[in-house]
């Protein structure tokens, strides 16, 4: 068994969780069952980023101390990630003891290296955004997002970041997957060939922050918050778990799901300070798009927030889960429209999968006294439509479960779009075949028995397929739809493989290993529709 490690950045406690944070922790939790389903070890980190000078402004509004500002708000997220049921095996604060040893072990080790030294900084900062930029960075007097900036100078401890550059050029470009989507990743290696300085990592303004060890300076700094916060990668797992799921230069493991707006962070200053303290870097940074409503950016003053549990209470969690990834390709921008978001629930869960199980349950239910596979497994052979949807699946384990040596699956590069068209399009493929058989005209003549049995099998299979496929994103779902099938809730796709390896042909004898235990019989329940309608 492989290990895994996918983490989510760690959320700034100045806000609630919200649409773009919910989008970005669903998309790791899908990777995350996505990657135990085909028997992966999985290490699944979250948490709150909760240090800086705009969290002690905060505080102070408020009347609290920092540390109570930050316990309030972190709890906010570690709830909402429970009610979204989210499978995060941590998380992570970084105002915890843990955190604290890791991130000044990182700044010894680089101190020890000289990539560190005491200087003084004169330009504009963004407190909102916790960033320094330089004159040419600026859009108007403002950050490229519209955001204020202040105009600062004060002694700093600098980190030689353009020391590293030369080596993280060579590594992008031989290795392409280390930075998705391909547009992301020129955006990356057009900065590093800029003028690239030496970058703040640390502050004497304010206090809320890890102290600076070993300061050679008579001022009192505290870390600057992004050299503190990138380091949780590490500090979450612990001597206990880094080689296990971090890996090593020849075997990374480790893949960050960050939104674009830090991928700078995280593509160039993260790998820097890891390379500075002797750690081999991350396997993959993916940058997803932003999410407007209804054609507006987002806005508390304008009212069109998605707050997602509240959203997921009215619609469902898995409806949710299935439009955020089923409308855009996550390296893009994407609008949320209520209408849409129904429109896709309806045909996708509701026509689609929904109507696919109450059809070929309920017939077997009056067919076969709700007795399933009563006469063997599903035979595809001899049909030529049953067998192009067998194809379907065979196609889509060999593109998606054992990829043939690809560097990395569609599904781990994120383009979860690809492999959600896939199976849906086999489930249409199935309601034509089934409307196309007629199976309720079958059962009326006693000599079309063995092809009813065909086609209800090989519809009936098609299910628990999709169902087993699809599980990632719609969880809930899935289980329902294996428990009124009678099966077993917690198989999964390794179970089912157990003689394939990845580089093995992909043929029919795979497919046989997908398919029903020979004889099994169970009770089916079609007492409730699996999926309402949205009007």
């Amino acid at each position: 068994m492989n290990s895994f490690y996918i983490t989510t950045p760690i959320y700034y406690v100045n806000d609630v969780p919200h649409l773009g944070t919910a989008y970005c922790t669903i998309a790791a939790d899908v990777l995350a069952r996505f990657e135990r389903l085909i028997g992966q070890d999985v290490y699944f980190l979250t948490g709150t980023d909760e240090h800086g000078e705009k969290i002690q402004q905060a505080a102070e509004k408020q009347g609290v101390s920092p540390q109570a500002f930050t316990d309030e708000v972190s709890k906010k997220f570690s709830d909402a990630w429970e009610k979204l049921k989210i499978t995060h095996d941590d998380f992570i604060r970084t105002t915890e003891p843990r955190h604290r040893e890791v991130v000044e072990h990182f700044l010894k080790t680089s101190l020890a290296k000289g990539d560190i030294y005491l200087s003084e900084y004169e330009g504009w900062y963004c407190v909102s955004e916790e960033t320094f930029y330089t004159e040419s960075q600026l859009v108007n007097g403002k950050t490229p997002d519209g955001k204020e900036v202040k105009k600062v100078k004060e002694e700093n401890f600098f980190f030689k970041l353009g020391k590293y550059v030369p080596a993280l050029v060579e590594h992008i470009k031989s290795n392409p997957d280390f930075l998705l989507p391909e547009s992301k990743r020129n955006e990356v290696l057009s900065f590093l060939t800029e003028d690239i300085r030496d970058i703040s990592i640390s502050r004497t303004t304010f206090d809320w922050g890890i102290p600076f060890p070993q300061t050679l300076s008579q001022k009192k700094h505290v870390v600057y918050v992004w050299f503190d916060a990138l380091t949780n990668y590490v500090s979450a797992l612990g001597k206990n778990h880094f080689e296990k799921y971090w890996g090593s230069e020849k075997t990374p493991k480790a893949v960050h799901l960050v939104g674009k707006d830090i991928l700078r962070f995280h593509a160039v200053y993260w790998p820097a300070f890891l390379m500075s303290v002797g750690l081999p870097l991350p396997k993959r940074v993916f940058a997803h798009g932003w999410w407007t409503i209804e054609g507006q950016k987002m806005s508390k003053s304008l009212g069109n927030t998605v707050e997602p549990v509240a959203f997921t209470e009215q619609y469902g969690q898995d409806s949710f889960r299935l439009f955020l990834f089923r409308e855009f390709p996550m390296g893009q921008d994407g609008d949320f429209s209520l209408k849409n978001f129904k429109e896709r629930a309806n045909a996708d869960l509701a026509n689609n999968l929904g109507n696919l199980v109450s059809r070929t349950l309920n017939l077997i239910q009056k067919n076969r006294s709700g007795i399933i596979f009563d006469e063997g497994v599903a035979d595809f052979k001899g049909d030529g439509a049953l067998e192009q949807i067998a194809k379907e699946y065979e196609s889509i384990i060999a593109d998606f479960i054992l990829p043939q040596g690809k560097e990395a699956t569609a599904m781990e590069k994120f383009e979860y779009h690809k492999y959600l068209h896939r199976i849906f399009q086999t489930l249409s493929l199935t309601n034509k075949y089934v409307e196309e058989k007629a199976p309720w005209h079958l059962a009326k003549d006693p000599s079309k028995t063995a092809e009813l049995t065909q086609v209800l099998n090989g519809a009936g299979e098609s299910i628990r397929l999709a169902a087993l496929l699809l599980s990632p994103f719609i969880p809930t779902s899935s289980i329902e739809i294996i428990r009124r099938l009678g099966q077993n809730e917690t198989q999964t796709i390794l179970e089912k493989l157990e003689t394939a390896k990845p580089g093995a042909s992909i043929g029919s004898e795979i497919l046989n290993k997908l398919k029903w235990n020979q004889g099994k019989k169970a009770t089916v329940d079609v007492a409730q529709p699996l999926f309402m309608r949205l009007t």
